[in-house]
């Protein structure tokens, strides 16, 4: 009879896939299970809630301004009496709207000039220059003259709401890919080392085919890593740059445009200031939670321990 050890039981088990592995690493991280479970909670509720909480978000109620937390409005309202719950789940719409699409911009952008950069090295140099050129600009002051400069026209063209969007993601994703592009460098120059790059390369794989197969697919870790923690990065400059002034019209709530309006009303009603605020910065934490454990469930070097 056979004699049955630990051993031969591990090598009769079917091999686990590698997302698997990562899914069970990135569990063992306690502040990321709670980071994706808070933010699946809020994608959830500012997609489903206007279909549950159908008060308008537009609804002026004069004679209800300024109330408290009541049964009809369990976060109160604003000067003018729009329902406070209805204006935060309608802003967390826009604003987790221009933090997806900007950083996919943002992400698009830096993988491919990452990548470029890396492989082909006569177009490292350029390229790289250009990156430390755009990190180097002063973000927040370029932010404003552009915005500055392409608002009017752009609602203009687009409308007010669909043109202050196209150019809020914009001027967000194009000062946003530089450090993306950086990692992703630094993995393609180690990859084209590795033995697998240099038999392909040895037996005439095109470049487009060598980069598609070979070099995209062994730097999704960093750019997963890199996708999350940009959500967090959108969500935050577009918040700051509508509590300036410069985001969405006023009647059209965001969680900035929200705060922005809160601060004449800060110390009768300092809850007006709490909710978007609790929103903005939750989200962010659970953001950038999710991206620490993405990083260390994604790098070899850790998973498993």
């Amino acid at each position: 009879m056979t004699e049955v050890t630990p051993d031969s039981l591990a090598a009769a088990r079917p091999p686990q896939s590698q997302w698997r592995n990562v899914w069970d690493q990135f569990k063992t991280h306690r502040g990321a299970v709670w980071g994706m479970g808070f933010f699946i909670f809020v994608v959830l509720a500012v997609t489903l809630g206007p279909y549950i909480w159908t008060i308008d978000a537009q609804y002026i109620d004069i004679r209800a301004r300024n109330s408290g937390p009541t049964l009809a409005h369990p976060l109160g309202t604003d000067q003018l009496g729009r329902d406070t719950l209805a204006r935060v789940l309608m802003g967390g719409q826009v604003s987790m709207a221009v933090g997806i699409t900007a950083m996919l911009l943002a992400l698009v952008l830096g993988a491919a000039i990452g990548v470029v950069a890396g492989y082909f090295k006569r177009l490292d140099g350029p390229l790289m220059r250009l990156t430390d050129l755009f990190l180097a600009l002063p973000l927040l002051p370029l932010l404003l003259v552009i915005i500055m400069l392409f608002r009017d026209t752009l609602r203009a063209a687009f409308g007010p709401e669909t043109g202050i969007f196209m150019l809020i993601v914009f001027v967000i994703g194009i000062t946003s890919w530089m450090q993306t592009a950086r990692i992703v460098r630094g993995d393609v120059l180690a990859l084209k080392e590795c033995e697998f790059v240099i038999a392909s390369r040895s037996i005439g794989t095109p470049s487009r085919r060598m980069i598609l197969r070979h070099i995209l697919p062994n730097v999704l870790s960093p750019i997963t890593v890199s996708a999350t923690l940009g959500i967090a990065n959108a969500i935050i400059t577009e918040s700051a740059l509508s509590f300036l002034g410069l985001g969405f019209p006023s009647d059209f709530p965001t969680w900035g445009r929200l705060l922005f309006d809160s601060t004449d009303y800060l110390q009768q009603y300092p809850e007006r200031v709490l909710w978007p605020g609790l929103a903005i910065s939750l989200t962010v934490l659970s953001v950038n939670y999710i991206g620490d454990g993405l990083r260390d469930a994604l790098d070899p070097r850790i998973r498993g321990r």
